[in-house]
C-alpha cells in the first residue's frame, strides 16, 4: 500500500472531515475551493477509492453516496507500517521516528505500548 495520490488525499480528507457519506456533487463542491476540477475527474477518483477498499457507496437517488471504510486514524497507522516494513533497520527507524516526536507525542506512544503490551499479556 502506498500513499494516496493528491486528489485521492483530498477526496478522502474531504469525507473525513465531514464525518458522513458524501455524493461526487458535493465533494466536488468543496473541492473547488481550492482548486479548479471537473466532476467526472472527482467521480473516477472516487470509483477508484472505492474499488481499491477505502470507500463504501450507497445509492442515493440517482448518484451514490460514499463514505470512507478506514479512519484517517488507521489509514496513517498502514502508511507508518509500510514504512517501517520498507526499512532495512527497522530498530533504527524506530529509534529516527521517535527522535522527530514532541514529548506530547512521546508520552502517547507510550501508553500506547504500555496498554498494547497489557493486552498481549492479558492483563
Amino acid at each position: 500500500m502506498r500513499g494516496f495520490g493528491e486528489l485521492e488525499s483530498a477526496v478522502m480528507q474531504q469525507l473525513w472531515d465531514r464525518g458522513a457519506p458524501a455524493t461526487v456533487r458535493e465533494v466536488l463542491t468543496d473541492l473547488v475551493r481550492q482548486r479548479d476540477l471537473a466532476y467526472t475527474t472527482v467521480l473516477t477518483v472516487m470509483e477508484k477509492l472505492y474499488r481499491k477498499g477505502y470507500l463504501d457507496r450507497e445509492p442515493q437517488g440517482r448518484a451514490h453516496a460514499y463514505r470512507p471504510l478506514v479512519s484517517r486514524e488507521e489509514y496513517t497507522a498502514r502508511l507508518m507500517r509500510e514504512a517501517l516494513t520498507d526499512s532495512r533497520d527497522r530498530a533504527q527507524a524506530l529509534v529516527n521516528f521517535v527522535g522527530q516526536m514532541t514529548l506530547d507525542e512521546a508520552i502517547a506512544l507510550r501508553s500506547a505500548l504500555t496498554s498494547y503490551e497489557r493486552k498481549m499479556l492479558g492483563q
